[in-house]
C-alpha cells in the first residue's frame, strides 16, 4: 500500500515538473479570443465596405431624384428609393431596419438619408452600447444633399390644322395623339415648386384667338342704324317702245339733264346702269349713250323712273355714321329695299347722311324698315369691303382670327398689342373660314389642353407665318404682360425658365395678308380671287416672314423645335422658299428639326421633343 502511494506521488511530482503541454494549453486558451478578434475584423471591414457602398448609392439616388421632373414629395421619394434599391441589391427589400428618406428642401435642394442593417458575427460586442454576441445586425447610415438646379417650362405648339391634314389621308388623329402626348410629358401634376405650362396655337388661314380678339387686334367698329333712304323724284312710268334710241312713255315728266333708271329690258346693261336724259319731248325722251331698238324681256313690263340725285345715287340717313368720302360701306338688313344690300363707295354729305350708287328696285316703295344697318367697310370694321383681285368690290365677314401684325420692312416685334400696334385682323370667305379651334395661352391644366386638342378639325389654307408669330407671342412676357397671371409668360431668364416653341406644318405657306384680307400675291389654294384684296402682302411672303420671326425668337434664347410633316426633301430656288427650308432654318439646330414621313413618325417626333424639353428643365 505504501509502495502504491509512493508511486502516485512520484507521478504527480513528475507531471508538475514537465513543460511539454504548456503551448497546447496556452493555444487552447488564446484560440477563441483570436477567432473572435478575426471575426470582428471581418465585420468591421464589411461594415466599412457597406457604408461606402451606401454612401455612393445614396449620392446617386439623390442625384436621380433631383434630376427628375417631379415636384411632389411622394414622387421624389419614389424616384429616390427606386434608384437606391437598384444600386444596393439585397437591401431595402423587406428588412424594416433598412430605411431611406428623400426630402425636397425649398426649390433647389434634395436632402436624403439612409440606414441599412449590416449582418455581423461578433463586432457588436466591441461597440457599446450594443454588446450583442453572434449572428446580429448593426446599422450603417449615410446622408446626401444635392442642389436641384431645375427650371420652369413654357412650351407653345403651333399646329397645322389645314385642309391638307385630312386629304388625301386623314392624319388629324395622329396629330391629336402626338400633341396630347407632348402635353402629358411636359405638364407636371405638381406646380407648387416649378411650373410647367403649354400654349396651343392651332392655325389654318389664321389663328382664332377667341375672346382675346379685342385685346389682340382691337375692338371692331360696329354699324349705325339706317332711318331713311331717299332715291326717287317721281313715280314709275311705263315705256311702250324704243325705236332708234327714242323711248316712248306717256306723261314721263322728264327733262334734259335728269337722271333715270330702267327695268324690264332684255338688254341687261340697261337694267343695271344710271342714264342721263339727253333730250325730252311730249311722250318721248332719249338717253345719253343709248341707241337702236330695245325690246322687253320675256313677259316683263319696261319701266323708267326719275332719280332725285345725280348719277342716280341714293341718300342714306344714318346718324353718326362716321364715314368720309371714298370710304367703303356695307348695307345690310334693308327690308323692303333689299336690292340695295351690298358694298359700295360713299360720298359724304354730312355727319348723318351719305350717298351710295345703290338703288332699290324701280317698283319699291320708300324704305320702311327699322333693322337696316350701315357698316363701315375698312380694315377694323365688323364688315370689310374692298376692291378685289377679281376686279370688283367685295365684302367679307369679320372673325375672331388674327393675321400677321403689319410691319412692312421693319423687324418683327413682340411688343404688347395697343391701339397703335395691334395684330392684323382677318376677314375670310365662307369656303376658307377662320378655324374653329381656338388659341389657348399658357396653361398647366393638362386635361383641358388635351380636350382642346382632341376637338381639332382640319380645314382651310396655310398661314404658317401667323402660327409662328402667335407661338412666339405665347411665350413672350412682353406681349403677354396683360394676360391673367395664370397665363402670363415668365420673364426671359434661361437660368429660371426654359422657353420652347414647337412648329409643325405639312404644307407651303400660301396665305399672307394685306389690310386684313388675303393678299393678291397669295399662293395657290388660298381661296377665290373675289375674296383677295388687290394689294400685295404687307410683310412679304409667308416664307420670308417666318424666317424673320424665327430669327427674332432665337435672339431671345427661345428653343425652337420644328416638325416637317410629309414635306419631302425638295428645295426651291435661291434662298428659303419652301416649307421644308423654313422648318430646317427655324430649328435651333439640326437636332431640333424632325422630318416626319407618316403618322408614326409624327408621334415619335413629338415624343422625342417632349423628352428633350424635360431634359432641358432638369440639372445637367
Amino acid at each position: 500500500m505504501i509502495r502504491v502511494g509512493h508511486t502516485i506521488k512520484k507521478l504527480f511530482s513528475a507531471f508538475g515538473r514537465s513543460q511539454r503541454g504548456n503551448v497546447a494549453m496556452m493555444t487552447g486558451v488564446a484560440l477563441p479570443i483570436l477567432l473572435m478578434v478575426s471575426a470582428g475584423a471581418i465585420d468591421l471591414h464589411n461594415m466599412a465596405r457597406v457604408k461606402s457602398e451606401l454612401q455612393d448609392a445614396l449620392d446617386a439616388a439623390s442625384l436621380a431624384a433631383a434630376r427628375s421632373p417631379y415636384a411632389k414629395q411622394t414622387e421624389i421619394q419614389r424616384v429616390g428609393m427606386d434608384a437606391l434599391r437598384a444600386n444596393m441589391p439585397g437591401y431595402f427589400s423587406g428588412n424594416p431596419g433598412d430605411v431611406g428618406t428623400f426630402i425636397i428642401t425649398g426649390k433647389d435642394k434634395v436632402t436624403a438619408t439612409a440606414t441599412v442593417q449590416v449582418k455581423t458575427i461578433v463586432a457588436n460586442i466591441f461597440l457599446p452600447p450594443y454588446g450583442k454576441l453572434f449572428d446580429d445586425y448593426m446599422p450603417m447610415s449615410a446622408s446626401s444633399e444635392v442642389l436641384r438646379a431645375s427650371r420652369n417650362v413654357e412650351v407653345a405648339m403651333a399646329l397645322d390644322i389645314t385642309g391638307s391634314m385630312s386629304t388625301p389621308k386623314n392624319f388629324m388623329p395622329d396629330l391629336i395623339s402626338a400633341a396630347s402626348q407632348l402635353v402629358d410629358i411636359v405638364v407636371q401634376d405638381d406646380q407648387t415648386v416649378y411650373t410647367s405650362r403649354v400654349a396651343l396655337v392651332p392655325y389654318a388661314g389664321g389663328v382664332n384667338v377667341g375672346s382675346l380678339a379685342n385685346g389682340f387686334r382691337g375692338t371692331l367698329r360696329g354699324p349705325t342704324s339706317i332711318s331713311a333712304v331717299d332715291v326717287w323724284d317721281a313715280a314709275t312710268r311705263t315705256v311702250s317702245s324704243v325705236s332708234n334710241g327714242s323711248f316712248s312713255s306717256n306723261s314721263h315728266g322728264l327733262k334734259k339733264g335728269d337722271w333715270v333708271r330702267l327695268s324690264g329690258f332684255s338688254d341687261s346693261d340697261l337694267n343695271s346702269s344710271a342714264y342721263k336724259v339727253s333730250d325730252a319731248g311730249t311722250g318721248t325722251f332719249k338717253l345719253e349713250g343709248v341707241s337702236g331698238n330695245k325690246s322687253a324681256a320675256n313677259n316683263q313690263t319696261r319701266r323708267v323712273r326719275k332719280c332725285k340725285y345725280a348719277q342716280c345715287e341714293s341718300k342714306i340717313t344714318s346718324n353718326g355714321h362716321g364715314l368720309v368720302t371714298g370710304d367703303y360701306v356695307v348695307l345690310e338688313s334693308m327690308g323692303n329695299v333689299s336690292s340695295m344690300e351690298g358694298a359700295a363707295t360713299i360720298t359724304r354729305v354730312d355727319a348723318n347722311n351719305f350717298m351710295v350708287p345703290l338703288v332699290p328696285s324701280l317698283t319699291a316703295n320708300a324704305y320702311s324698315g327699322t333693322a337696316g344697318r350701315s357698316y363701315c367697310g375698312s380694315d377694323g370694321c365688323q364688315r370689310r369691303a374692298f376692291y378685289s383681285k377679281a376686279g370688283r368690290v367685295s365684302s367679307l365677314e369679320s372673325s375672331t382670327c388674327i393675321s400677321e401684325r403689319p410691319r412692312g420692312n421693319s423687324a418683327p416685334s413682340d411688343a404688347a398689342p395697343s391701339s397703335s400696334n395691334y395684330l392684323g385682323r382677318a376677314y375670310f370667305e365662307p369656303t376658307n373660314p377662320c378655324p374653329a379651334a381656338v388659341y389657348q395661352p399658357l396653361s398647366s391644366a393638362a386635361d383641358s389642353l388635351k380636350s382642346s386638342i382632341g376637338a381639332y378639325k382640319a380645314g382651310g389654307s396655310t398661314a404658317g407665318q401667323v402660327g409662328i408669330e402667335m407661338a412666339w407671342y405665347a411665350v413672350s412676357p412682353t406681349f403677354g404682360a396683360g394676360l391673367p397671371l395664370a397665363n402670363r409668360p415668365n420673364p426671359i431668364d434661361p437660368s429660371a425658365t426654359v422657353k420652347a416653341v414647337v412648329l409643325m406644318t405639312d404644307g407651303e405657306f400660301n396665305t399672307p395678308f394685306c389690310q386684313g384680307v388675303i393678299a393678291r400675291n397669295s399662293g395657290t389654294g388660298s381661296g377665290n380671287d373675289w375674296a383677295k384684296i388687290d394689294c400685295n402682302a404687307t410683310n412679304g411672303n409667308g416664307f420670308a416672314q417666318s424666317v424673320a420671326l424665327c430669327n427674332a425668337m432665337k435672339s431671345q434664347n427661345i428653343v425652337i423645335y420644328t416638325v416637317g410633316f410629309n414635306l419631302g426633301t425638295g428645295k426651291g430656288g435661291f434662298g428659303i422658299d419652301t416649307a421644308y427650308e423654313v422648318m430646317e432654318h427655324c430649328a435651333s439646330s439640326s437636332e431640333h428639326f424632325f422630318p416626319a414621313a407618316d403618322g408614326t413618325d409624327l408621334k415619335e417626333a413629338f415624343k422625342a421633343i417632349g423628352r428633350d424639353i424635360t431634359r432641358l428643365r432638369i440639372a445637367r
